[in-house]
């Protein structure tokens, strides 16, 4: 394709959940028995996986829509005006008015643990029908976050990844924690078209069946196509991408930014993450500098409450990115 043509798409379309975030920090046990708890702060924010990522791309410069379904309620329009205030296309935001949209509650400890209670509304309603070929051919990338959430997607999800990239869209998929603790619903199907799975450690093993995370990257690269990159997310300690190409399987790996400040908490860094990367990419950076702008962009994401209030521009994360160490191997 040529220059002018893909100047002529969005660069990203982000399919997937879309709900509000109820942050809560907790600094002891929560007690039941009617005892009241006070707590420092409660902060309403934007939420999902999917759509942290989208607006974490936007806020890079990423020209992102995202197509999703929420409610007609508060909450709903709450996270439209928010989508529009980030700079996320909403054109393909659906309004189903028979369900709330979704919610999930984080009780966030100071050492980044945190409780996460949902309620699904919404959540899940999202299908391959809202965006067909004619949509998606407008786009360069394609990518599904918490994909163990999106219920009305795993039946058309393989289909619909083997179609983009037959229109010529890149792709990529986020796992994130499986509720059920199955780490199925058609995952493996869908990796068979995927060109950049992000997942942590725990994620990536029970996709894979395995217990060690190296054997695990290994079982999936297997399942995707040549070149596709599995990207572990290992928090504090930085993240690794491992890829297969003709010359065999070469990892890199990053720790995290030299300096960016105190944690307020964890909420969202892993899609804010991926939201670097994938833009990184579309920039066309190396798998080592994506890996560098994507460590940067959850870092700095944590130094907010939330998953949004403190995702980084460009400029920022380049500057960040420049101070990630970023070790290469084969093997």
């Amino acid at each position: 394709m040529g220059v002018a043509a893909q100047q002529m798409k969005t660069d990203l379309l982000v399919l997937g959940e879309l709900c509000v975030d109820l942050i809560i920090p907790v600094c002891r046990e929560i007690r039941f028995g009617q005892h009241e708890q006070v707590v420092e702060t409660t902060t309403l924010t934007m939420g999902s996986s999917s759509a942290i990522t989208a607006c974490g791309a936007a806020a890079l410069g990423t020209s992102t829509v995202l197509a999703s379904v929420r409610g007609d309620d508060t909450f709903g329009r709450y996270l439209d005006a928010e989508l529009r205030r980030r700079g996320v296309g909403t054109t393909l935001v659906r309004v189903d008015a028979t369900r709330p949209t979704g919610a999930s509650t984080h009780l966030t400890r100071p050492d980044g643990d945190r409780a996460i209670l949902t309620s699904l509304g919404s959540i899940g309603c999202t299908s391959a029908v809202d965006v067909p070929d004619a949509i998606l051919k407008t786009f360069r990338h394609l990518h599904i976050g918490s994909y163990f959430l999106q219920r009305g997607l795993w039946p058309d999800a393989p289909g619909l990844f083997a179609r983009a990239r037959t229109l010529g869209l890149t792709t990529s998929l986020d796992g994130n924690f499986d509720p059920a603790l199955s780490w199925d619903s058609g995952i493996l199907a869908v990796l068979q078209t995927t060109d950049v799975f992000f997942g942590n450690e725990q994620e990536i093993c029970g996709v894979a069946r395995s217990a060690d995370v190296r054997a695990a990257i290994n079982t999936l690269l297997e399942v995707m196509p040549l070149g596709a990159i599995v990207v572990c997310k290992l928090g504090a300690d930085g993240a690794t991408a491992t890829r297969r190409d003709g010359q065999g399987q070469r990892t890199d790996a990053a720790g995290i930014p030299e300096t960016v400040g105190e944690i307020v908490d964890t909420v969202g860094a892993g899609d804010t993450f991926a939201a670097g990367f994938i833009t990184a990419r579309l920039r066309e950076m190396s798998v080592a500098e994506s890996l560098a702008v994507a460590v940067s962009c959850g870092s700095a994401s944590t130094r907010g409450s939330g998953g949004v209030s403190a995702q980084p521009d460009w400029a920022t994360a380049q500057t960040l990115a420049a101070t990630v160490r970023v070790a290469q191997s084969r093997g």
